[in-house]
C-alpha cells in the first residue's frame, strides 16, 4: 500500500520537473539561438517478488514477478535542431546555418564558451562582442593565421590606403571584409567556429553560453565555417529559438493530465488506507 504512495509521489516530482522544462522553453521562445529542452523518463528499480526460472523436461519455465517503484528522470536533452533564420539590418549580426558554435572569450577570466546566439555588436575599441561583453574569437589578421579577439578596424589595410572604416561585412565562411572611406577593401580577419560530436554533453552557463567543450568532443581548435562538418555563416541575420510553441502547449496538457493522475493515485491509496483503519471499528 505504501509502495503506491511512493509511486504516485515519484510521478508528481517528475511531471512537475517536466512542466518546469516546458515552461522554460515557452519563456525562451524569443531568445536568440535558444535550443529547446526535453525530459526523458525511465522506470525506477523494480521490486522482485519472484525470479524467473528455466524449464526442464518435466516442468515449464516460470517468468519473473516484479513490481515497479515509480518513474525517474533519465536525462533532460536539448534539441540542437536548426532555428529559423531572419534577416536584420546590423552587419555585426551573424547566424549559423547548420552545425557548429561561435567561440567567445571572457576577457576577465580568459575562459572560452560556445554560443549559437550571433547578436553581436562592436564595443568602443571595435571588438566584436556579445551583449554581455564576451569577445568573439577568430583570425585577427589579414593573413588568417593569428587567433584572438576579432576587431573591426583599418589594421592590415593595403599600403597607401587612407581613411577610416566605412563599412564591413562577413561572408559565408566568416571572413571579415572591411571597406575604408577611400573605397579600399581588404580582408581583416575571420570568425571561426567549433564543432562538437556530442552536444548533449555541453553545460548551459546562462546568457546563451555553453561550457564543457572537452566533454562534448570539441575539435582541437576552432575551424572555418564550411569545414570539419561545420555549417555556414549568414551575415545580417540571426538564428531564432527552435521552440515549437504548439508542440510545447500540447505537451503541457499531456503532462498536466499525467500530474493529475499521479495525484489521484495518492488520493486513492489514502482512501484505501482509511478503509483499512476503519475495519477496527
Amino acid at each position: 500500500m505504501l509502495n503506491s504512495l511512493n509511486i504516485g509521489l515519484s510521478g508528481l516530482e517528475q511531471f512537475q520537473q517536466e512542466i518546469s522544462v516546458i515552461g522554460n522553453n515557452v519563456a525562451n521562445i524569443s531568445t536568440t539561438g535558444y535550443k529547446s529542452g526535453r525530459v526523458m523518463f525511465a522506470d525506477s528499480f523494480s521490486q522482485t517478488l519472484q525470479s524467473s526460472s528455466g524449464g526442464s523436461g518435466v516442468a515449464s519455465n516460470t517468468p519473473s514477478v516484479q513490481v515497479g517503484t515509480g518513474v525517474a528522470t533519465a536525462a533532460i536533452q536539448n534539441a540542437f535542431t536548426q532555428g529559423p533564420v531572419s534577416a536584420t539590418e546590423e552587419p555585426s549580426h551573424l547566424a549559423i546555418k547548420g552545425n557548429g558554435f561561435f567561440v567567445v572569450r571572457d576577457p576577465l577570466t580568459n575562459a572560452e564558451y560556445l554560443t549559437r546566439a550571433g547578436d553581436f555588436r562592436l564595443d568602443s575599441a571595435g571588438r566584436l562582442v556579445t551583449s554581455s561583453g564576451m569577445r568573439v574569437q577568430g583570425y585577427t589578421d589579414s593573413g588568417l593565421s593569428t587567433m584572438g579577439d576579432l576587431v573591426v578596424d583599418a589594421t592590415g589595410a593595403p599600403a597607401g590606403a587612407t581613411g577610416g572604416v566605412n563599412s564591413y561585412s562577413f561572408d559565408a565562411q566568416g571572413k571579415l571584409t572591411v571597406k575604408l572611406s577611400d573605397n579600399t577593401t581588404f580582408v581583416r580577419g575571420q570568425v571561426l567556429m567549433q564543432h562538437v560530436t556530442d552536444p548533449q554533453a555541453l553545460f548551459k552557463e546562462g546568457g546563451n553560453l555553453y561550457s564543457g567543450q572537452a566533454n562534448a568532443g570539441a575539435l582541437a581548435a576552432p575551424a572555418a565555417a564550411g569545414t570539419n562538418g561545420l555549417g555556414t555563416i549568414q551575415g545580417y541575420a540571426l538564428e531564432g529559438s527552435n521552440v515549437d510553441l504548439s508542440a510545447e502547449l500540447t505537451g503541457l496538457i499531456s503532462t498536466q493530465r499525467a500530474f493529475q493522475a499521479s495525484s489521484r493515485l495518492i488520493t486513492t491509496t489514502d482512501d484505501l488506507m482509511q478503509e483499512i483503519v476503519n475495519l477496527k471499528r
